[in-house]
């Protein structure tokens, strides 16, 4: 579950990001304000900490890559739309905007689309660094990347401590893509967003956030996710050893190896997807009080795609207080998929509330270890599923269960 240690881990990267926005005096910001590519490039090269560069309204052509902008704590670069209302949009290029080796930068207001790569690339300019990077992405708008292949709305690589907060993503890399894509991130929160993508999840592909490479320590919370890839949460993954962060030689001898760890999935509302939760190479990952709607084969799968050696089996997962509503018509193997070389035995299943539309009798999964308080065959009560306002009555038995069951 999500451990005290844990939160106090987290909530430590969350304050240090939260202090890149704040706590800064008017006479240490400088603004300039841009309204070309030529302008924008040139007042990134000379941002200092503190610097503000606000972007006006209208079409710029895509293909921005800075690199080694340097803001600091309390005083990052921001690089916004000066109208929150009317965001500047990138068009084209291969990658929207590119960050390389960035430290305490926010992008604010902002729109990506048409790229042909990436829309938003963010990485660690091949030299992985433990420190917390401060980055900060809060209402970016990414549409219509790719628009086929291994191609993300939101690519990060190698990055510590950052927030992605109330952006939205759609239409990303059709088969291959993900909305968001981290590779050998830490200590992050994804919070807020929505992930929009296609509704026939056989032509999809891909998945609305990934996590692998090495990933840990990251949250995501409250978002929302409409038919976001075959995978919605793909909490793991399958990553070119090469591409591991930190590198895999500097990993402690005997401490097992793993794509994904410590990586918490609470508050969303996930409605569609082949499979919306997939744990894969993980070693530890709690999933909790989700609402998971319709999705097109299983709520869960269970799977190893690394088995380099040292890496763990898939284990120690949890899953708890979820709302699960599916239709006989789509379930298979009784909602869960378990693939060869992982520990399913080790998952603990507590307190999820199952639901079949068609066939309440057939409400029970098929888990790998028995569930701790779980309960099947009782209508949770939407609001209005028909609108997918998946809101609980006030009769409702569900109640607390789900992404409506999660404290703030």
């Amino acid at each position: 579950m999500f451990s005290p240690a844990r939160a106090l881990l987290i909530s430590t990267a969350a304050l240090v990001l939260e202090s890149a926005s704040h706590g800064r005096g008017v006479d240490d910001a400088r603004v300039a304000r841009v309204s070309t590519v030529h302008e924008l490039r040139a007042e990134a090269r000379a941002a200092t900490p503190g610097t503000r560069i606000e972007v006006a309204p209208g079409d710029y052509a895509g293909g921005i890559y800075l690199e080694n902008l340097r803001g600091a704590k309390g005083l990052p670069i921001v690089i916004a739309g000066a109208d929150p209302k009317n965001p500047p949009r990138f068009v084209g290029g291969a990658d929207g905007i590119h960050l390389i080796n960035p430290s305490f930068v926010e992008l604010h207001d902002l729109a990506v689309t048409g790229a042909k790569g990436n829309g938003v690339s963010i990485d660690d300019g091949g030299k992985f660094s433990p420190a917390l990077r401060g980055l900060v992405l809060r209402k970016l708008r990414i549409s219509n990347i790719g628009p086929r292949g291994n191609c993300d709305a939101l690519k990060l690589s190698g990055i510590n401590g950052f927030r992605v907060e109330d952006c939205e993503f759609s239409s990303w890399g059709t088969g291959a893509g993900s909305g968001i894509d981290m590779v050998g991130c830490h200590d992050g929160v994804v919070t807020g967003c929505e992930f929009r993508h296609e509704e026939d999840v056989r032509a999809s592909g891909g998945s609305g956030i990934q996590m692998k490479g090495g990933s840990a320590r990251v949250v995501v919370r409250a978002n929302r996710f409409v038919h976001a890839g075959e995978r919605a949460l793909n909490i793991g993954g399958s990553t070119g050893l090469q591409y591991f962060r930190p590198p895999l030689e500097e990993w402690p001898q005997g401490a097992g190896r793993y794509e994904a760890k410590e990586i918490t999935v609470e508050g969303n509302t996930i409605i569609g997807s082949l499979s919306p939760i997939c744990f894969v190479g993980i070693d530890g990952a709690t999933v909790r009080f989700n609402t998971i709607y319709r999705p097109g084969k299983w709520a869960i799968r269970i799977l190893q795609e690394t088995n380099a050696p040292e890496f763990v089996p898939s284990r120690g997962g949890v899953f708890s207080d979820n709302l699960i509503v599916f239709s006989s018509a789509t379930w298979s193997a009784g909602g869960v998929n378990i693939g060869g070389n992982t520990a399913p035995e080790t998952f603990r299943f507590a307190g999820n509330h199952w639901f079949c539309v068609d066939r309440p009798d057939r409400s029970r999964p098929q888990l790998p270890s028995a569930e701790d308080g779980g309960t099947y065959g009782v209508d949770p009560q939407f609001a209005d599923a028909s609108t997918l306002d998946l809101r609980l009555k006030g009769t409702s038995q569900a109640m607390g269960k789900g992404a409506t069951g999660l404290r703030k």
